[in-house]
């Protein structure tokens, strides 16, 4: 092997790729065997059937063998549950971080985090995104939200702590993020450079308190965020992944943290559009990064190893960097894989036998019971089911979503639970744009029905004026937040307020379980809601 070549696969070790389909195609065999690629990130693009999923990833190792890996490949997926999840057909849906932190339990965390663990390690997959420990202080914050356990930092440390354990007790890698943290932005760092300009003392107080526990209690590794943060790193616009002041100053030499760094996508807009993803890669590197993750595009995996190969071979980038980086890299795998736990191409038992007991969605449902928070009852339920009862539940039929998110649930599944209790119910589905006319319409068809149940996701004017008309004409009426628990804040005159933290089936059945008195929900408020005229203030 000649130095090019050999240089050219050290640096393509410090690589995490994505790829379309769910089989391994020929761009994924060339990063594997040409460059010999470290990790490889999954999305639902790459999910099928848990058989499927078992194929793909012990195709994927099957490669790497074949092309000489001394370790297996690093495979990693966002399952951070709840609004964020890859997996799908036949595994089990768990709540997310905002609906465990409600049930103020980090036991749950715990529960959760090792139950989640062992169905991604019997699918091949051993690297899990996840926690998200920002700590989410800003109601108006676009990619974050209900992926924080809430806005306490010290809730938010116990409850990271909780779930990181619990994955590596399953034998996951696990990862924070997003460093230095991301919870106090008002931008979508998928879209743009949020800015986050508190000085460095509020900065100890509350975004790097759960960095600081986690740290201290063994973390694995950690994803930095394309944030811009002044108060650490005077040159503007400078994101923090690409910033020596904030991957190696604060993070390293302050905070101690000696394992491994991973960058979020490098192809999202706060990177591509500014230095770009291939420049973006090498200032990442230099920063003292040691993953870098280019989720999408073939040439830009290729452009970033030429990248920075270039700057190796001028003399811009010290070989020793990229050892250094690779050595951590070793250490981690080191310690979490063997190429005897990859699951066999054509074996489904060790996935089956977690699965089949039926202990995982007894586990995901119980939580689900004590995260579904009522808010405000004034009396409104439960509901007195006599068999003239009639019942309407409105709900958005079409839905925007974060670009984190893969897919969402297209079905009104709102509806469906309420009819799972009761037959007398109509479901009226409503758009994201809702004209005044229409508005009148649904508050005539509401007079028609005993109780109105109204589920939010993402508000919309117009959903926000229609339930509001259906309060100003006192027809009765229970609010059910599918998503955030801060659409509250614009019905603070509501007599019924439930919130689920998501749009997942589990907690929609507990709420709807609730309002017929079949369960007793007992989640906390993780978050403040303050009214809307002092929220826009």
């Amino acid at each position: 092997m000649n130095k090019s070549s050999d240089i050219a696969k050290q640096i393509g070790k410090l690589l995490v790729v994505g790829f379309e389909g769910k089989t391994v195609n020929e761009n994924i065999k060339e990063m594997i065997h040409g460059y010999h690629v470290g990790g490889i990130i999954l999305f639902a693009r790459n999910i099928g059937t848990p058989r499927e999923t078992i194929a793909l990833t012990s195709g994927l190792q099957k490669e790497a063998k074949n092309a000489g890996y001394q370790y297996p490949l690093m495979i990693c997926i966002d399952q951070e549950n709840g609004v964020v999840r890859r997996l799908g057909e036949g595994t089990t849906i768990f709540p997310g971080a905002m609906a465990i932190g409600a049930t103020d339990n980090p036991e749950n965390a715990y529960s959760i985090g090792l139950a989640s663990g062992k169905e991604l390690k019997s699918l091949g997959i051993n690297w899990n995104l996840a926690p998200v420990i920002d700590v989410n202080n800003n109601p108006e914050n676009p990619v974050i939200g209900v992926r924080s356990f809430g806005e306490s930092a010290e809730k938010v440390a116990g409850f990271g702590k909780a779930t990181m354990k619990g994955l590596q007790k399953a034998g996951v890698i696990t990862t924070l993020k997003h460093f230095p943290g991301h919870g106090d932005t008002t931008a979508d760092s998928h879209l743009e450079l949020p800015i986050i300009s508190h000085s460095k003392t509020r900065l100890d107080k509350i975004e790097l308190v759960p960095f600081k526990a986690c740290i201290e209690t063994g973390a694995d590794t950690i994803m930095s965020a394309h944030v811009y943060f002044p108060a650490i790193d005077r040159e503007v616009g400078v994101p923090a992944t690409l910033s020596k002041k904030v991957i190696t100053g604060l993070l390293r030499e302050e905070l101690g943290f000696n394992g491994v760094v991973t960058t979020d996508c490098l192809e999202m807009n706060a990177i591509s559009n500014g230095v770009g993803t291939e420049s973006g890669g090498l200032k990442a590197i230099q920063a003292g990064v040691d993953l870098l993750m280019v989720s999408h595009t073939h040439s830009k995996q290729t452009g970033v190893i030429k990248e920075i190969k270039k700057a190796v071979e001028c003399g811009e980038l010290d070989e020793l960097v990229i050892t250094k980086a690779n050595q951590r890299v070793e250490k981690l795998k080191e310690r979490y894989l063997n190429w005897n736990d990859i699951p066999s191409e054509k074996e489904l038992t060790g996935f089956s036998s977690i699965i089949e007991s039926g202990k995982q969605e007894k586990i995901a449902y119980e939580v689900y019971q004590q995260s579904v928070t009522i808010v405000k009852n004034e009396g409104m339920f439960p509901i007195d089911l006599k068999n003239n009862t009639r019942i309407l539940v409105i709900e958005p039929a079409k839905q925007t979503k974060m670009l984190v998110e893969d897919h969402i649930d297209s079905t009104l599944i709102l509806g469906k639970a309420v009819k799972a209790f009761h037959a007398s119910v109509d479901i009226y589905p409503i758009g994201v744009d809702l004209k005044p006319k229409e508005i009148e319409f649904i508050i005539e068809k509401c007079r028609d029905y005993d109780c109105t149940i109204i589920g939010t996701l993402t508000l919309t004017p117009g959903q926000v004026s229609l339930i509001k008309e259906i309060a100003n004409n006192q027809l009765p009426h229970i609010i059910v937040s599918m998503r955030s628990p801060y659409d509250l804040s614009h019905f603070q005159e509501a007599a019924a307020y439930i919130t689920t933290y998501e749009y997942t089936y589990p907690a929609i059945m507990v709420a709807a379980g609730a309002i017929f008195a079949k369960e007793q929900p007992s989640g906390v408020l993780p978050v403040t809601i303050k009214q809307e005229e002092r929220r826009k203030g």
